[in-house]
């Protein structure tokens, strides 16, 4: 079985403020989860467009929205990331623990930028991950777009503040292509 994704705020809107939601629905179709906390996050009213994307892939039965449900195994888990953490980590946000909890109780795969606030919990839990920059990776390799577009996705990310590793798609890929010979 394919795993899902669950995604965090920070993720998913880096394809939504660059209109680029279409390649995550090419390279996960079916597979994308949003926990509720995230599509709280993403339903700011100084950022009405981005629920408006999110709410129609959701009509649309692209993504997927999930609740964490009282009671349940996620949500003891979702608690102690947020509000009483092991004392070597401090408390991470809400959309980045639901992400975390559900993606561990439902054996799928986080998508998080922030991998220095949940790298304990990946590593704890034996985790999958995946971030912005590695999507774009992996849509080039699947031939979705090619080095040029994914230099012109990467800048209209940084433009809109979206936090990647490297100043560019090219400078990203260099090091991955001397280490496997492309």
């Amino acid at each position: 079985m394919t795993k899902k994704l669950f995604f965090d705020t920070d993720c998913l809107s880096s394809f939504l403020w660059v209109n680029q939601e279409n390649l995550l629905l090419r390279l996960y179709p079916g597979r994308i989860i949003i926990p509720n906390e995230v599509a709280a996050e993403l339903s700011n009213p100084c950022i009405p467009h981005i629920r408006r994307k999110m709410n129609h892939l959701n009509s649309l039965g692209q993504l997927e929205k999930k609740q964490i449900e009282n009671g349940s195994e996620e949500s003891g888990l979702f608690y102690e990331m947020v509000a009483n953490p092991d004392k070597e980590v401090v408390p991470i946000g809400k959309g980045e623990a639901a992400a975390l909890a559900l993606a561990k109780v439902y054996e799928g795969i986080v998508a998080s930028n922030n991998i220095k606030d949940i790298l304990y919990y990946i590593e704890k839990w034996g985790l999958d991950y995946t971030t912005s920059a590695e999507i774009l990776v992996e849509a080039k390799h699947l031939g979705l777009i090619d080095e040029c577009d994914g230099n012109k996705i990467w800048m209209n990310m940084l433009v809109k503040k979206r936090s990647l590793p490297a100043d560019s798609f090219t400078e990203y890929i260099e090091p991955i292509g001397k280490n496997i010979g492309i």
